[in-house]
């Protein structure tokens, strides 16, 4: 698709939307989809690019589109738990009983690849991400494709991921055929990955469903890797990625990362505040425009010394600051500033996703208060 081409905004959400014009759009982007186009759409997670996993040409272009590596694999989406046995093969029971717990929602499932899925979705691996989004536009558009969709994050590659239409767009216009826009992303960080293929369990990425809630059916569940000695380097971009990248996306140490340089403090409560103010009062001291991503209760003091704030909501609520994470890092991005501070969340609950995406986005590691010259 030609860049001078703008990407079709197809509407399918809000009180001036009727049932009809949903059921027409959506059908409009599974014409797409079944054309070998690529088309983006919303999950509960963030919006996904999608194309049909059965179609190696189709999938191939999401690669293009978002200037994406060939051995970084991507997540299949179903629209029923049953659809799994045609993504996978060998599938354990204990798969079965965790999509009867936690499907339609923000878990993905890695388990050995069944043969309809051709090879560049997986980077060649053995294993295949497998996941039912919770969205109904999502589940709408794969059922009206009549195949799974390959579909990892609608952005470009290693970008902040979007939750809204105007996110993708803002990246991927006149790269893509269409976006269904059913408005802001409910979660905010992408689903959790669960390697299967190996004993005990491992938890490759936090997410929306939390290692505490997955021990309730795996309790040995492992959790995710996050030292650096824990990675190995791959790849001809220089990034490191962990040694899990076969089995899950998402696993470089650089990844949803915004343009502007991050610095994340490693320290939580009331530590957290006093780094994220001591670095920016030594900024500012230096000339430079300061922005900062922090809780509601942290905002006032930041603003008063000239620092720009995007807030996360409050301290004690972590499903609002998933949910507000990526808009707001793609709203200090857009400010202007030299540099942009925040500091780590609880290692526990949605707090060990936060905490993972954070570093990530911060470049792989965070900075220790002791030693946080930026």
């Amino acid at each position: 698709m030609s860049e001078s081409q703008r990407t079709l905004r197809l509407v399918v959400s809000g009180e001036r939307v009727s049932a009809e014009q949903i059921a027409a759009r959506v059908a409009e982007a599974a014409a797409l989809l079944r054309a070998g186009r690529l088309v983006a759409f919303p999950t509960e997670t963030v919006y996904g690019l999608g194309a049909d996993a059965t179609n190696a040409a189709a999938v191939a272009g999401i690669f293009s589109a978002k200037g994406r590596p060939l051995n970084d694999p991507l997540i299949v989406h179903i629209a029923e738990a049953e659809a799994m046995a045609e993504v996978a093969r060998d599938i354990p029971s204990v798969a079965w009983e965790l999509a009867q717990r936690f499907w339609p929602g923000p878990l993905t499932l890695v388990l050995p690849l069944a043969a309809r899925i051709p090879p560049i979705v997986t980077a060649g691996g053995a294993t295949v991400g497998v996941r039912l989004p919770a969205h109904p536009i999502a589940q709408a558009l794969i059922r009206a494709a009549g195949a799974p969709l390959a579909a990892p994050s609608a952005n470009r590659f290693m970008r902040t991921s979007p939750t809204t239409a105007a996110h993708v767009l803002a990246d991927l216009d006149g790269r893509i055929a269409a976006v269904l826009d059913g408005g802001p992303c409910a979660v905010g960080v992408e689903s959790s990955v669960l390697d299967l293929t190996r004993a005990p369990a491992r938890l490759l990425r936090p997410g929306g469903v939390t290692l505490e809630r997955l021990r309730e059916v795996i309790p040995d569940a492992q959790g995710p890797l996050e030292r650096a000695e824990d990675t190995q380097a791959a790849g001809d971009d220089g990034e490191a990625m962990s040694a899990d990248v076969a089995h899950s996306p998402g696993q470089m140490q650089r990844h949803y990362a915004p343009r502007t340089r991050l610095i994340v403090y490693d320290a939580t409560d009331a530590a957290g505040r006093a780094a994220v103010l001591a670095g920016a009062r030594r900024c500012i001291a230096d000339g430079l425009r300061v922005g900062a991503l922090v809780p509601d209760e942290e905002a006032a003091t930041l603003t008063a010394l000239g620092v720009v704030v995007e807030r996360l909501g409050p301290g004690d609520a972590p499903a609002e600051q998933t949910r507000r994470l990526y808009a707001a890092l793609r709203a200090l991005d857009a400010r202007g500033c030299d540099l942009l501070l925040a500091h780590t969340f609880a290692r526990e609950g949605l707090g060990l996703a936060l905490r993972d995406r954070l570093r990530r986005a911060a470049g792989g590691a965070f900075t220790m208060p002791e030693a946080s010259e930026p």
